[in-house]
């Protein structure tokens, strides 16, 4: 995987949770492909058809906040979204992007504007708007963090390194 991301970007509010984005309770006995269609059609109708492959979804704060749902992550993999930037996130959706290998960054998203060309770079810890001089310094994802992202999430990354344990906290080996 790439550490650098590039597209368009798509804003949303705070407190947005995965009922309001993508729940198949509003579209009974419908597959995700058509829950896709209509990806947070009641907070911006007609958001899916202006997201492109590759354009990041930058919220506010607590941006899938109580769901420890992942169709609302496989929704948002299955539009092929980059990346998502947001103030901060709901920790069980945080985790559940990861694990389906979905980037997800926190920072400031002060004077970033709908449709700006967004860069992240996962690596190094950057977010920028070059057109706009925005420039926002977060904390690089791990390493680990990184590789499970390249690998399309956890199930393809432990499929691929079958060996692979987390380091024990007292001694740093796995």
């Amino acid at each position: 995987m790439t550490t650098m991301i590039r597209g368009r970007a798509h804003l949303l509010g705070d407190d947005i949770n995965t009922d309001m984005h993508c729940s198949s309770k509003y579209h009974p006995g419908r597959d995700n492909a058509y829950v896709a269609r209509h990806v947070f059609g009641q907070l911006v109708p007609g958001f899916a058809e202006r997201l492109g492959t590759g354009d990041v979804i930058v919220a506010g704060r607590n941006f899938g906040n109580n769901s420890s749902r992942e169709q609302a992550v496989h929704i948002l993999c299955l539009l092929e979204v980059g990346a998502i930037v947001a103030t901060s996130f709901g920790r069980q959706f945080f985790r559940n992007c990861i694990n389906n290998g979905l980037p997800v960054v926190e920072c400031s998203l002060t004077g970033i504007a709908e449709s700006d060309e967004i860069e992240i770079d996962l690596a190094t810890g950057r977010v920028a708007v070059p057109a706009r001089g925005i420039v926002r310094e977060t904390p690089p994802l791990p390493g680990e963090v990184r590789a499970i992202l390249g690998a399309g999430g956890l199930l393809p990354f432990l499929k691929a390194h079958p060996d692979w344990r987390i380091p024990s906290p007292s001694t740093g080996e796995g």
